[in-house]
């Protein structure tokens, strides 16, 4: 049985926890810290779950009055989710639920989103939005009610999230206006009501040629396995976000054609992403192919193939072979090839569409995801010898724009 003290002591873990309090009811701790009441229970042969509220808006006490009461229905032969499903019907005609419009907003939008960027902002929503006005009709909620949602973020020091979700529930409110379900947008009155984010911190990278160097030689005598040491080795070479290269599947390369073309769905700005490659990149799958070239995945996971290397790797051979967090991380590898490569004198806009910034151009219709593509591969070549240049620790030739192809 459960005690009030157990529950205001309840702290959250790295998975969701479960306290039972008998006949089905259980509280369930998330890991960012919400409290749901759980009723556990069974009809027509199968295992459902009711909510009964959050904790501590829904004390103890007032949880197992409405365990009893689902308990009751259960004795009469009625499920209570459908019972639930019913009344929320019945209560919403006309009054549709925050959740509910964001849900459909939801759904009509993911498409325009990566899928981790739209994992993030149903997570945002799910941990930090629907437990407080989630079942609020959309048309009562106030500019103050919304503000508390934020500020219940930022109080915990997350900053970014609370403006994201303000955010995101801005653009809830505005598709509820047109669609006839909402008169206004409350998100438009608290301009300013939370802290400002911080000033955005860059990912620290080397650009000091000599470092870089020592770097690139400290790669090649990389102690782990040979996965990871290809991964690291290919990382400066085509500078692409480390989400991208440690899920780089070997159907998206052609080693003939020296061309890697990522999915528009891996790619943050969803559009195809052409990396060309160099003879070194080239060389170093190569080398890699016998080892994972029968799987999905260029660079799979210890403990399953089927699924990319972690996201954490690449950082943690770097930690390993000596070299801190806030001295160089695997997406500074972008940063680096940016500097250098700017100062080199490659054309800007073919730097830019090379990291994938897409820059878009809105009086044009249609975005080229090949632009630029005969100079970006002459600079991915340039580039490669550049690095194989340091990596030798000798006379350095910068080769510019002028390169001629291969």
């Amino acid at each position: 049985m459960l005690t009030n003290t157990a529950l205001r002591n309840a702290k959250p873990g790295p998975k969701p926890r479960r306290l039972f309090d008998g006949g089905g009811l259980y509280l369930e701790v998330a890991p960012a810290g919400g409290k749901w009441w759980r009723f556990k229970y069974r009809h027509g042969g199968k295992e459902k779950r009711l909510s009964l509220g959050v904790y501590p808006e829904v004390s103890l006490a007032e949880a197992r009055e409405r365990r009893d009461a689902a308990r009751k229905l259960l004795a009469q032969g009625i499920d209570p989710s459908a019972t639930r499903r019913a009344e929320k019907a019945e209560a919403q005609a006309g009054e549709e639920s925050f959740e509910l419009v964001a849900r459909e907003w939801f759904e009509r939008n993911r498409s325009k989103w990566s899928e981790t960027n739209a994992k993030h902002i149903l997570a945002r929503l799910m941990n930090d939005v629907f437990p407080w006005i989630g079942s609020r009709p959309i048309r009562e909620i106030t500019a103050p009610e919304l503000l508390s949602v934020g500020r219940r973020i930022e109080d915990r020091g997350a900053i970014y999230t609370a403006h994201r979700a303000l955010q995101n529930c801005g653009q809830v409110f505005r598709y509820a206006v047109a669609c006839g379900k909402a008169k206004r947008d409350p998100s438009q009155d608290l301009r300013g009501a939370l802290a400002p984010i911080p000033k955005e911190i860059h990912r620290p990278s080397i650009t000091d040629t000599k470092e870089l160097g020592e770097l690139l030689r400290a790669i090649d005598t990389y102690q782990g396995s040979n996965v990871v040491r290809c991964a690291l080795k290919l990382a400066p070479l085509v500078f692409v976000r480390p989400g991208e290269l440690r899920r780089a599947e070997w159907s998206e390369i052609d080693l003939e054609a020296r061309e890697w073309r990522i999915p528009g769905a891996k790619m943050k700005m969803r559009e195809q992403h052409i990396v060309p490659l160099s003879r070194q990149a080239v060389a170093a799958l190569r080398d890699l192919h016998p080892l994972t070239g029968a799987g999905k995945f260029v660079f799979p996971g210890v403990r399953s193939a089927s699924k990319p290397m972690s996201e954490n790797t690449v950082n943690a051979a770097l930690r390993y072979m000596g070299y801190s967090t806030d001295r160089v991380t695997g997406h500074g590898f972008r940063s680096t090839a940016s500097t250098l490569l700017h100062e080199q004198g490659w054309n800007r806009d073919a730097i830019e569409r090379q990291l994938a910034h897409a820059e878009r151009n809105k009086i044009k219709a249609a975005y080229d995801h090949a632009e630029y593509l005969p100079e970006r591969r002459r600079m991915m070549q340039a580039w490669a010898d550049f690095l194989d240049g340091l990596r030798e620790g000798g006379k350095v030739i910068t080769l510019r724009r002028e390169a001629k192809n291969e």
